[in-house]
């Protein structure tokens, strides 16, 4: 079932070819938009500047910020020339700000990384050489999640994946256990900078979505289970904060991106639909669960009808299933068993049980 795709031996030197390499010899650029992380923003920065990749470029997005981050960048730029890209712009959220950054950036291969986190030794050049020598779409790697108030590491993520690489378009059904953030992954920048958007930008999942309109026309994602990645989990993130009154416009982008995938990539929407029970049948309900609450109660009452009516594929998918989990290495079993709980409709307490795990065990599953 792996699909190893080509391997290549690396140049001894970089050559860019080509559009995307442009003529600034960057083998990688890494985007980072920044509002509001004057605290973390020297971290970040300087754990990219330490890499051992020393064609790396460093596009950094002022969103506006009204602390001091252009400040730093400025400062930063003075002494680090023109690896240091520096966009000042009003704050329009990170969507936007990470689309500015794709069009500003020079690298063979595009990254990202969230300003209040940072990267270990050997990230820009374990992704870029992974990527190169598989002739990779996509190279991803592992990641630790830490609690940013007293360093303690809750997880590490993405370091046992079933597969070292797979064809996303051949079996999109694997995709259901990659993580949708963008920052632990580089990509072809043509399949960047040709990447459509969404006009309904989610308040909340969009690095979800994010991924998935580049997920459109992507072939190769290979695997490194380095984790590579420090997320810092902070408690005023809106991922923690997600509340009622911005559901609806979630389900609408969701919506959106379903539109745009059965315009231009039809034989996904199984994948699709899935994934949409997946992050809005469970993880937006998780977030919004309070036990006893009976507007708990409605809010999933009609997610579900939002999953039948625009994702109707999620119900009997093939990707839920137990032949598919079977005969791919165990792939999707969480997934499978959240499913069952929604056919016997005791998904509250589902929910239940594992909000106590977490509380009282000191469990933390992530999905």
């Amino acid at each position: 079932m792996t699909e190893k795709g080509t391997k290549k031996t690396l140049p001894a030197k970089h050559k860019p070819t080509g559009d995307s390499k442009a003529d600034k010899g960057f083998k990688l650029s890494v985007v980072v938009p920044c509002y509001k992380v004057e605290k973390y923003l020297p971290r970040c920065l300087d754990s990219l500047l330490s890499q051992s990749l020393t064609e790396l470029e460093i596009v950094c997005i002022n969103d506006g910020s009204p602390d001091n981050c252009l400040s730093i960048l400025k400062t930063y730029k003075e002494k680090y020339g023109e690896r240091i890209v520096i966009i000042d712009k009003q704050n329009e959220g990170v969507w936007k700000a990470r689309l500015d950054g794709i069009q500003a950036s020079h690298g063979e291969y595009i990254g990202f990384l969230d300003s209040d986190d940072y990267v270990k030794p050997g990230y820009a050049k374990k992704l870029y050489e992974l990527a190169y020598k598989f002739d990779a779409d996509i190279a991803c790697c592992g990641y630790d999640r830490i609690d940013e108030p007293t360093g303690k590491l809750y997880s590490r993520e993405m370091t046992r994946f079933k597969y070292r690489s797979f064809d996303i378009q051949k079996n999109p059904g694997l995709l259901l256990e990659v993580n949708t953030a963008p920052w632990n992954k580089i990509f072809r920048a043509s399949l960047l900078k040709g990447m459509q958007s969404l006009d309904h930008i989610p308040p909340a999942l969009d690095d979800m979505m994010f991924a998935q309109l580049i997920y459109l026309n992507a072939g190769l994602i290979t695997f490194i289970p380095d984790p590579l990645i420090c997320y810092m989990v902070r408690s005023d993130s809106i991922i923690n904060n997600i509340n009622p009154s911005l559901v609806p416009d979630i389900y609408r982008s969701m919506k959106e991106l379903r539109s745009v995938f059965v315009r231009r990539n039809r034989k996904l929407l199984p994948y699709l639909d899935a994934l949409a029970f997946l992050h809005l049948g469970i993880s937006l309900m998780y977030r919004l669960y309070r036990p006893g609450k009976k507007d708990f109660y409605r809010l999933l009452s009609r997610n579900t009808m939002v999953l039948d009516r625009a994702f109707p594929l999620w119900r009997r998918n093939r990707y839920i299933k137990l032949r598919y989990t079977l005969s791919h290495k165990g792939s999707n079993l969480k997934l499978l068993t959240v499913r069952f709980f929604y056919a016997i409709r005791l998904f509250p307490a589902f929910l239940f049980i594992y909000t106590a795990m977490i509380k009282y065990l000191k469990i933390d599953m992530k999905w």
